[in-house]
Parts: structure tokens; sequence; C-alpha cells
């Protein structure tokens, strides 16, 4: 939904360093709270393969507004494990990795393929890259419910250093989407003139397909001082009606030998989807009907402010050099037709809802 494409590299192509990494995670907005550990070890074998893997933790607390209005807050655990291999041949990375991500009522794999080409000097990198994956779907308390996903994904990006100083990165990304792809707990509104409330609420209808695009263009340039300067723009649209725009400034600061600061400013505006709706004039009023303020017309603004320090090498007999990470993004998000049932008001004219969250990550990471 936030037209996030996958990374592509603004450098030359070269087979990953080994490294290890350990990050705590913390989410807190809006009601949600989501918190856990990753960790990801990556090592070479010879000078030509690249093996990692990564467990990922989300212990999920949700009281959000959406769920209060329909139901009782939950609390939920997520794993999430990945095998991933690199295969370095000359100036060609070739790249294959598995995920499996499983909840109490949300199974997903997925198997992905990637290579990148350097070429001209390696002053220009290509990649291409395709993922395929499928997600298995139940209801907690719900056993005659089970439904599917396949979701396929192709990307193609190019880098391009343009001088000495400046990079340039152009990615583009299209999803397809079949299969049961609404969140089975999650209702509409309509108007109801029997109910109490003067509305009542009925399980979501969405497309069974859908097709997403994504375009992304990023500048990056690097000051005399070994700061950098960074900026992003990217596009998305859907065949749900869905249009996005997404702009990022960024600038990074060295400060004396081993400290590094950066700072972020991310402003993100989305037009909502065709069939929603925060309140429908009827029951069934059409065929398709949401009411996930995911898919609503919303504006989102980030602040994030980051720093890392690194480790002098030698510290320990094994470790060639290490970095701490601390990392943290306020985000305020303003939606345009999503009310806030919470509030009280007049059916329909309720307030608009708007709240802030607050990301952090603290991570180490050692290269060996």
């Amino acid at each position: 939904m936030l037209a996030l494409l996958p990374g592509f590299s603004l450098f030359a192509t070269v087979l990953p360093e080994d490294r290890a990494d350990i990050m705590y995670h913390r989410y807190d907005g809006g009601g949600v709270e989501v918190d856990g550990p990753s960790i990801l070890v990556r090592k070479s074998v010879m000078d030509t393969v690249s093996l990692s893997a990564n467990y990922y933790v989300d212990s999920i607390s949700s009281a959000s507004v959406d769920v209060v209005s329909t139901a009782s807050p939950y609390t939920e655990e997520r794993t999430e494990s990945s095998l991933s291999m690199d295969y370095l041949h000359n100036k060609t990375l070739m790249s294959l990795a598995l995920t499996k991500s499983d909840e109490s009522d949300y199974l997903s794999e997925t198997g992905s393929f990637s290579i990148s080409h350097d070429m001209f000097g390696d002053l220009t990198t290509v990649s291409l890259g395709y993922s395929v994956g499928n997600d298995d779907i139940s209801r907690n308390g719900d056993a005659d419910f089970g439904d599917q996903i396949k979701r396929q994904n192709y990307r193609l990006s190019l880098s391009q250093i343009l001088t000495k100083n400046t990079i340039l990165g152009v990615g583009w990304e299209t999803i397809t989407d079949e299969g049961f792809l609404n969140n089975p707990y999650r209702s509409y509104r309509y108007l109801d003139p029997l109910a109490g409330d003067g509305y009542s609420y009925l399980p979501e209808v969405y497309p069974r397909t859908r097709t997403s695009n994504a375009l992304a263009l990023r500048l990056k340039y690097y000051l005399p001082y070994r700061a950098a300067l960074s900026s992003e723009y990217r596009y998305f649209n859907d065949t749900w009606g869905i249009d996005a725009n997404n702009f990022e400034l960024a600038y990074t600061h060295p400060f004396r030998e081993k400290w590094i600061f950066d700072i972020r400013y991310r402003y993100y505006t989305q037009e909502g989807a065709d069939f929603y709706s925060d309140l429908f004039s009827r029951r069934a009023p059409q065929t398709y009907l949401a009411r996930d303020k995911e898919l609503s017309s919303f504006q989102s603004h980030t602040l994030g402010l980051a720093m890392s320090y690194e480790i002098k090498p030698g510290f320990l007999q094994f470790v060639d050099r290490g970095t701490l990470n601390l990392a943290y993004d306020y985000i305020y998000f303003d939606y345009d037709d999503f009310r806030d049932l919470t509030r009280g008001g007049v059916v329909g004219e309720e307030p608009f809802y708007s709240f802030s969250a607050n990301v952090i990550k603290a991570y180490v990471s050692i290269w060996y």
C-alpha cells in the first residue's frame, strides 16, 4: 500500500561481506504495538558464494481504532525465517532466496530469484528479479473458513554512476495478486435506521485479483567531506484505483572518525480505492465494499534520525570491525475520509481520524 519498492543497488555488483546483525525493533502507534528481535548471519564460501540466514519475530498487540470499533483487542505473534544464496561470476551476481512467515491464521511461503550485471566499465548495473508466493489464510475461531493467495513479483532496476560524486537509480516493479485479498476479520459500515447507532456492519468484499505497479527514482550525491545527500521519488498505482506518491530527502553526516549521523524527511500521499467508503448508503450497494483505512485517502509525514558508532577492530579476535546503530522514526498519519467512531458524533460526520507512531530500531553489526 505504501509503494515501497525493494531496495536496488546503487553500487557495482559485488559479493556481500561476511556479517552478522542482531536487532530489536518496536512500533507503537494508533493503538498497535509491534516489537521483537531479528538475527541475520551471512557467510561466504570461497570467493564466489555467499550464504545467509535470517530469523525475525513480530509480537503484535492491537487495539487500533477499527479493531475496537468492531471487535476486541487481540495479541498474536508472527515469525519469519529466510535462507538465501548469492553466486558471483565475473561481473554477474545471481541470488536465490526462500522465505517462510507463520502466524496463527496466516502462512506465507515465498521464493525469489534475481540477477545483476555490471557493464560499461562498472558504471552501469542492471538488475532483474522475480518472486512467487503462496499464502494460506484461515480465521481464528472459524474452522470452516480457509482460502489462498498467489503472488507474483517482477522487478527491473538500473543504477548509473553519473559523475565521481553522483549516482542515479531507477527501479520498476509489477505485482500480481490472485485469491482472497481482504482481511477476513474486517467489516464495512452502512446506514441502518433500525440499528441503535444508526449503522450496521457486514464483512468486507474485495476483488480476487489485483495488479500494481511502482516506479522509483533515487539520486545520491557525495559531498567532499564524506557526507552525502540523497533524494527519492516513488509512484504507485493499481487496478483497485489507488494512486500514491512518495517523496524523501536525506542527509548523512560523518563526525570525527567513528560516528555517522542521518536525518531524513518523507512525505507520502495516497488516493483511495474505488470501492472504499467510510459509510455506505445502504446494505450491499455495490459488488465490492471496503472500509479498511489503508485503502482510504490519506497523507503521512515521517521524520527519521539515525546514528552509527564504529567499534575499533580487534576488540574480539574473530571480528574485523563492528558498529552500534540506533534509528528512530516519528510518523504522523492524517486520513481524509476515514472517521474516528470512538469520538462519537452524528452518523457520517464523526471526526476524521489521525494518529502518530514511534518506530525504533537498535542493532549491532559485526564483520568477520
